[in-house]
């Protein structure tokens, strides 16, 4: 899920929930999902509405440009279910918002990669050579730890990691803190840079850079990083909820995830358990 909330949200979506106040017998085989753009409403229309057609529903995928309104328009009936977010975003925003909802199935996160414009291989990478991070709390963080976990450098226990963490660079690497969504802009001005997931995507980094790196977690240790499908409270259990979960966790969005070139990590997880 994107770091920060957009508050746009486009004028074409305001209309449709307009349009779709009420329910009738005819929705009974519509299942209407929230999303944002990458990858969550590509997987919707590309692999999982097919899907749905082969179990006789239709499938109605709503692009928000905010995170926000796809937790509202659930809570308020407009969607059935919504696909973005982290069970830590939606336990924040049940809080705040005294919303009621659940997440059901999770499916996949957004890794963090080192790219390279110039670089084929990690091999490649010369002493003294310039990596570019994030420069905020967790993805800074994160993004040290993925260079750590592969011997580029060493450490301390801090509980979240910034430069001044690192205890070991035996090759002078020169960290550069830049703000994460222009790292995917500042790549060419760098040897290499560790970039979160989304901001990837939506650079067609995996096409135009070469992943020397990519985060690879357990199930367990990915956690904090998954996309959940979220219901509202009382409908974990309908059939629509159980024919969308069975589709987003299906072997055919496994494989689809694959054209994300590492960017997109599938884990499939029932929290209902």
């Amino acid at each position: 899920m994107k770091k920060g909330i957009k508050l746009l949200l486009s004028a074409a979506f305001a209309l449709s929930i307009v349009g779709c106040a009420g329910n009738s017998s005819s929705d009974e085989k519509t299942i209407k999902v929230g999303a944002t753009a990458i990858p969550h409403a590509e997987i919707l229309n590309d692999v999982v509405k097919d899907e749905l057609e082969k179990e006789g529903y239709t499938l109605e995928v709503t692009e928000f440009t905010d995170y926000v309104t796809p937790n509202t328009a659930l809570e308020d009936g407009d969607l059935d279910a919504n696909y973005f977010q982290t069970l830590a975003y939606l336990k924040e925003q049940n809080k705040e918002r005294k919303l009621h909802l659940k997440a059901v199935a999770g499916v996949h996160y957004e890794a963090m990669a080192l790219y390279s414009e110039n670089l084929k291989s990690l091999d490649d990478l010369k002493d003294g050579a310039t990596i570019a991070v994030p420069n905020d709390g967790s993805n800074e963080s994160r993004a040290l730890a993925l260079l750590a976990k592969n011997n580029l450098i060493e450490l301390n226990d801090d509980a979240l990691y910034t430069a001044s963490s690192i205890t070991s660079n035996p090759h002078n690497y020169k960290i550069e803190e830049l703000e994460a969504a222009n790292l995917p802009n500042n790549l060419p001005d760098v040897d290499v840079a560790v970039i979160n997931g989304n901001y990837a995507l939506e650079h067609n980094l995996g096409d135009s850079a070469n992943v020397l790196l990519t985060e690879s977690f357990t199930d367990e240790e990915a956690q904090p990083y998954i996309n959940y499908l979220v219901v509202k409270e009382g409908n974990e259990n309908t059939a629509k909820t159980k024919v969308l979960k069975k589709a987003l966790q299906s072997k055919k969005v496994k494989n689809y995830i694959k054209k994300y070139k590492g960017s997109v990590k599938d884990v499939f997880t029932d929290p209902t358990k």
